[in-house]
């Protein structure tokens, strides 16, 4: 056959009888050989005649180097070839059009080669055996050490500009580099941005320590948060009486703070408060009556908390029931109505106390306490404001900034003496007398007290604390404060407590619950019995 693939038809020489051998159809198909024959097992197979080495028991060859410490080791993608196989690098375009990449070996462009791995070599190509080196020419440079390791950010490529390895068509080396990143310079403490504010700024410090918790000479004894709890029954629970109660409200033209706080000396003896607050509305509308009724139980007694507490809830109980008429009352200014009807309701709850004593066997100065109220209406149209009660305490008004004591006074006595106040008559049984059967006027008084007889009869009660009452009008701004002897006296008695008071109510809207808390609170030294007290700011 031809090379344009006609048959000869002349007589064939020696040349053609491989064709006729190969294509005879005599022979058989050999079928898959044995021995490996592809085309990857001959590169491996020249590959590797190539590059052997002497071995060991070459006598020619020479000793084997000391062995080098340990080094990092290699990244995945370092190449295995030696330096001199490169890669042709990335192709620039210059002023006189595209140039020719460069070879190893050429010394063209300054283009550092990246290494690959072996891959197979083209079909009928030999691999280039290594050129023999003239004689005088200079040793090659020694390979560069490898590269560091990836650090693991980025998706696994290097931080320090190292290439990664080929582009997707392998044509070339692939520009994987990045710019080193920016290391920002060490911070100084002048560099230092400002400390942010705190969340609430502190108040600045008020003149003359304003700011303090207390006035007088000096801190006072006992320590301001509570010690001890009282103790407590099993089967008594509710009448547990807690440290601190707090109550507010705003009905026509008046805002109203009431607070009752356990004082120091019983927080730190675990002694129950013996102050009791009531804070009640009765009626709905501006036919309201807000009423304020604080008591506080005689001193050194076991139920004396118990006591404060049940004169306020019978002295509730009495205005509730009559609160149509007490407001009525108030809107058409009768105070004559108004100072018996209380009075009367007045006497009638601690009448009951004194009968409570009574019962439990106890002497009536056992369970007592003082009673303090404050009638207040919710009518927008009407200020007139009725304080009314028994025992110690004070009755106060803020107006311009300056406090007036408005606790009304009892009164002198005057006139003839009467039955139940000052000296008995002359008629009285028990009464001694005044001249002899002969008719002879004595003249003298021994003043020698006479036994008590077995047909006497009980023993006379200690004298009664006069009732109280005073109705006002109130003018926009005017504050009118009631408080218990625990607050009374050191506001009468120490003029830094009120001057510290003033400052902070004159002329400012109703603080809060805390803030009025924190105000009624301020401590002096020498008075820590329990405080409580009920102020009223005016629009």
């Amino acid at each position: 056959m031809s090379q344009q693939g006609g048959r000869p038809t002349g007589p064939t020489g020696p040349e053609d009888d491989w064709w006729g051998q190969l294509y005879d159809d005599s022979t058989d198909d050999t079928g898959p050989t044995a021995a490996p024959d592809s085309l990857d097992d001959r590169f491996a197979s020249a590959s590797g005649t190539v590059a052997r080495r002497p071995g060991p028991d070459d006598p020619t060859a020479p000793p084997p180097p000391a062995p080098a410490p340990p080094g990092p080791r290699a990244p995945w993608w370092a190449s295995a070839n030696p330096p001199g196989g490169g890669v042709p690098g990335p192709r620039t375009a210059g002023p006189s059009g595209p140039e020719r990449p460069s070879q190893a070996g050429d010394g063209g462009s300054g283009d550092s080669p990246v290494d690959v791995p072996p891959g197979p070599a083209r079909p009928g190509t030999t691999p280039p055996a290594a050129a023999p080196r003239a004689s005088g020419a200079a040793e090659p440079p020694s390979p560069p050490p490898p590269p560091s390791p990836p650090s693991p950010v980025s998706g696994g490529r290097s931080r320090g500009g190292d290439p990664r390895g080929l582009t997707t068509s392998g044509s070339g080396a692939a520009d994987l580099t990045e710019p080193p990143a920016a290391v920002p310079p060490p911070r100084t403490p002048a560099g230092l941005p400002p400390l942010p504010s705190s969340f609430v700024p502190s108040p600045p410090a008020g003149p003359d320590g304003a700011d303090r918790d207390y006035v007088g000479s000096g801190p006072p004894t006992y320590d301001a948060e509570p010690t001890a709890l009282p103790p407590a029954d099993p089967d008594g629970l509710d009448g547990l009486v807690p440290d601190t109660v707090l109550e507010g409200a705003r009905y026509g033209t008046c805002t109203l703070r009431a607070v009752s706080v356990r004082g120091d000396s019983a927080r730190y003896r675990g002694e129950p408060r013996r102050d009791a607050l009531l804070v009640a509305r009765f009626g709905a509308g501006e036919q309201a009556l807000v009423l304020v009724a604080m008591a506080t139980g005689a001193r050194a007694t076991a139920g004396a908390h118990r006591a404060a507490a049940e004169v306020c809830r019978w002295i509730g109980r009495a205005v509730g029931r009559s609160h149509a008429r007490l407001a009525e009352d108030l809107r058409a200014a009768r105070r004559g109505d108004l100072k018996s009807g209380l009075h009367r309701l007045t006497d009638r709850s601690l009448g009951r106390l004194r009968a409570g004593a009574a019962e439990q066997g106890l002497a009536p100065d056992e369970y007592a306490a003082t009673l303090r109220c404050l009638l207040l209406p919710a009518d927008p149209e009407c200020r007139t404001r009725v304080f009314f009660g028994v025992g110690a305490g004070g009755l106060l008004r803020l107006r311009d900034g300056t406090w007036r004591e408005m606790e009304p006074d009892t009164g002198d006595v005057t006139g003839e003496p009467v039955l139940g106040f000052g000296s008995p008559p002359h008629d009285a049984p028990n009464d001694a007398p005044s001249e002899t059967p002969d008719g002879d006027r004595l003249t003298m008084d021994l003043g020698i007290t006479t036994a008590p007889g077995p047909y006497d009869g009980p023993t006379v009660e200690p004298p009664r604390a006069p009732f109280r009452f005073r109705a006002s009008v109130a003018r926009p701004g005017d504050v009118l404060l009631m408080c218990t002897a625990g607050l009374a006296e050191p506001l009468l008695n120490e003029p830094g407590l009120g001057e510290l008071l003033a400052r902070r109510w004159a002329g400012r809207p109703a603080p809060g619950l805390g803030e009025f808390l924190a105000d009624s609170g301020v401590r002096v030294k020498g008075y820590a019995d329990d405080r409580t007290a009920a102020a009223v700011w005016e629009a």
